[in-house]
C-alpha cells in the first residue's frame, strides 16, 4: 500500500440525503475509485497546470447513513493508511428531519503545530477540534463545516511557503514573497490541508467554503482606486488569474450540488470528456478566471443550501462588487437580485453567511460609512484622497463602507423577520469572520424574528495585543456616539435600525458551532489549549456560548425572572 499517489485529500465536500462529493488531488493522471460497503464509484482525473484532480460523486446512498469508505487510485488502495491513528473516514448523508448542526469560522494561517508555531500564531482551533472529534471527546459530529474566508494567505506567507518560492524564483522581484502563479497556490493549499489531524477531519466531515481578501490579497476589491493600482503592476494579472482558477478547483467546485455542477460550464467540459488522454483545463480555467475578474456578472460564487427547516445562504462579498463610483455596491445588481430571491421566510432559521460581518460594532460601522462618504467626495477632492488612503490603510471596506448595499440587505432582513416574505423564522442570523475577534450582536427589536450577528474569527491568526485594544476601543464604548456624530457630519443617514452587543469581543483562536434545538439556536465557541507542553495534542476548551431563544420564549423567560440572551 502507498499513499504517494494521493497528493491532497480526500476532502468530503457537498453531501445531501443521497449523495456525497469527494475531492482529491493525485500525483499523476489516474482513475480514482471510492468504495463504501459493497458499492463503488469512479472518476477520471482532470489536469490544471501540471496538477491532477478528481471529484467523485457517490450517489444512490441511503438517507442518514454513516458508511466507512476507501480510495483506490489506478486499482491500488491509497486511503486511509492502515497505520493511521485516526478513525476510518466515513460518508455520512443527511437525515430528513434532523436539525442542522454545523461549525464555522475564518482566517487560518498554515504554520507548524509545534511550540514555535503556537507561540507566533496560537493553537490551531480546527486541529484541536479534529483531535477531539477523532477521540470522541468533543461535540457530536457536525453536518457541515463552513469556512468563511482566508482559508489560505496568498499575501502573507509562512517560512515554509517562502522557502518554496525561493527554490523556484527570485523573491527580490515582484511580487516578492507573495504568491505569483498557480504552482504556488497549489503548494499553499497543500500546506494548509496536509496536517494529519486536519486532513482526517476534512476527509470525513462535509465542508463548504467562500473566499475573503487574503485568499487573493489584502483589501481585495476595496475600491476602484485599489483595483486600478494593482492592475498597473506587472504581476497582478497572473496573481488574480491563478487565485480565482485555483479557488474554483480547490474550494468552489465542492460547494456545488450535483445539479449545480451539471449547469457549470467548466464542469460540463470535464463531464463530457471521453478521450483516453486526460483533459487539460489549464488554459480554459485561465480564460475563465480572467473574465470572472473583469466581469463580476459572468460567474456566481455565492450558493444556497436548505437543511430541512434551516436555510443557509453563503454570499460572495468580494468578487461581486461594483466599484464604479456611480454604482458603488458590495453586491452588484445581479448578485443583489440573487440574494433577494433567497431571503425568504418559511424556515425556522435563516442563516446568511458572509465573510465580512454584516453588523460590525456600531462605532466601527459609523466610521466606515463616514469614510465611504468622504472617499467618494462628500468633503471635496482633496479630502477624498485622504479618505481613500485611510480606507486602504485600516481596512475600512466592510458592509458599513457600502452604505447603499447595507441598507438593501437590512431591509430584506427586516421584511423576513416581520413575516413579509413568508412565515417569519425564529431568527435571521448573519454568520461572519474576517475581523480577528469574535462577538455576538442583535438588532434592537420588540417584535418579530430576532436578527443576530455571530462572528467567529480567527481560527488561527490572532491579532497582536496592541491591536486588540485598539479594535475594542474603535468598536465599543464612546466609539458609537462619536462615530455617529462623525458620520452625520458627512451627511450619512442613520442606519435603518440600532444593534447592541450581546457577547464579546474575545480574541482567542476559535471555531464556532451552531445547533438548531428545541430551545432555539445554540451557539458556542471553542479554542485549543496546550497542557504540559504537549503542543501536538491540544485539548478543546469552550470560550463562550449562548442560546438564541425564539421571541416568545424570550418574553416568557423575562416574565418568569429568568435571563435569555
Amino acid at each position: 500500500m502507498t499513499t504517494s499517489s494521493l497528493v491532497l485529500g480526500p476532502i468530503m465536500r457537498h453531501v445531501d440525503e443521497t449523495s456525497a462529493s469527494i475531492w482529491m488531488e493525485t500525483r499523476d493522471a489516474a482513475r480514482v475509485t471510492v468504495r463504501a460497503g459493497s458499492r463503488s464509484w469512479e472518476a477520471r482525473t482532470f489536469a490544471v497546470h501540471g496538477h491532477h484532480y478528481a471529484l467523485v460523486e457517490a450517489d444512490g446512498l441511503e438517507p442518514g447513513a454513516v458508511v466507512p469508505y476507501t480510495v483506490d487510485i489506478n486499482g491500488t488502495h491509497s486511503w486511509p493508511d492502515p497505520a493511521s491513528e485516526f478513525p476510518p473516514p466515513v460518508i455520512a448523508t443527511l437525515k430528513p428531519g434532523r436539525p442542522l448542526r454545523m461549525a464555522y469560522g475564518s482566517c487560518r494561517t498554515s504554520v507548524p503545530h509545534d511550540e514555535s508555531g503556537n507561540r507566533s500564531h496560537g493553537v490551531d482551533s480546527l486541529r484541536a477540534y479534529a483531535l477531539a472529534l477523532a477521540a470522541g471527546s468533543g461535540d457530536a459530529r457536525p453536518d457541515l463545516v463552513v469556512f468563511l474566508g482566508d482559508q489560505v494567505y496568498a499575501d502573507s506567507t509562512s517560512e515554509e511557503m517562502q522557502q518554496f518560492i525561493r527554490e523556484r524564483r527570485d523573491p527580490g522581484e515582484p511580487p516578492g514573497e507573495e504568491l505569483k502563479d498557480y504552482e504556488e497556490y497549489a503548494h499553499l493549499y497543500r500546506l494548509a490541508w496536509s496536517d494529519p489531524a486536519n486532513r482526517w477531519l476534512l476527509s470525513t466531515v462535509p465542508t463548504a467554503m467562500i473566499f475573503d481578501d487574503h485568499d487573493i490579497r489584502d483589501d481585495w476589491n476595496a475600491s476602484l482606486s485599489w483595483k486600478k493600482k494593482v492592475e498597473a503592476t506587472s504581476w497582478w494579472h497572473g496573481r488574480i488569474v491563478a487565485g480565482l482558477s485555483s479557488y474554483w478547483v480547490y474550494q468552489h467546485l465542492g460547494n456545488l450540488s450535483p445539479q449545480e455542477r451539471a449547469k457549470d460550464a467548466i464542469w460540463r467540459l470535464i463531464a463530457a470528456h471521453r478521450d483516453e488522454a486526460e483533459l487539460d483545463l489549464g488554459a480554459e480555467l485561465d480564460r475563465f478566471a480572467d473574465r470572472a475578474d473583469q466581469d463580476p456578472t459572468y460567474y456566481r460564487w455565492s450558493f444556497c443550501r436548505d437543511f430541512g427547516d434551516t436555510r443557509l445562504i453563503v454570499v460572495d462579498s468580494r468578487a461581486a462588487r461594483n466599484l464604479a463610483p456611480e454604482g458603488r455596491a458590495l453586491l452588484d445588481q445581479a448578485e443583489m437580485a440573487w440574494l433577494d430571491d433567497r431571503m425568504r421566510g418559511g424556515f425556522r432559521h435563516l442563516l446568511v453567511a458572509t465573510s465580512l460581518p454584516f453588523l460590525l460594532p456600531m462605532g466601527l460601522h459609523h466610521v466606515e460609512s463616514w469614510n465611504e462618504a468622504i472617499s467618494e467626495g462628500a468633503w471635496g477632492k482633496l479630502l477624498s484622497r485622504a479618505g481613500e488612503k485611510l480606507r486602504q490603510a485600516v481596512d475600512l471596506e466592510h458592509w458599513g463602507a457600502f452604505e447603499a448595499s447595507f441598507r438593501k440587505v437590512a431591509d430584506m432582513a427586516v421584511e423576513v423577520a416581520d413575516g413579509k416574505r413568508g412565515p417569519s423564522p425564529e431568527t435571521v442570523t448573519f454568520l461572519s469572520g474576517d475581523v480577528h475577534y469574535s462577538y455576538v450582536t442583535e438588532v434592537d427589536r420588540s417584535s418579530g424574528s430576532r436578527i443576530m450577528q455571530a462572528v467567529c474569527s480567527p481560527i488561527r491568526n490572532p491579532l497582536p495585543r496592541l491591536l486588540r485594544s485598539f479594535g475594542a476601543v474603535m468598536s465599543y464604548g464612546l466609539a458609537t456616539p462619536i462615530g455617529a456624530l462623525v458620520a452625520r457630519s458627512a451627511r450619512v443617514p442613520d442606519p435603518p435600525f440600532h444593534w447592541s452587543r450581546v457577547k464579546g469581543p474575545w480574541f482567542d483562536n476559535n471555531l464556532a458551532s451552531l445547533e438548531v434545538s428545541t430551545e432555539g439556536l445554540n451557539l458556542w465557541w471553542q479554542t485549543g489549549v496546550v497542557d504540559d507542553g504537549d503542543h501536538l495534542h491540544p485539548r478543546l476548551e469552550r470560550v463562550a456560548s449562548l442560546t438564541v431563544a425564539p421571541r416568545s420564549s424570550q418574553e416568557h423567560a423575562a416574565r418568569s425572572g429568568q435571563t435569555s440572551p
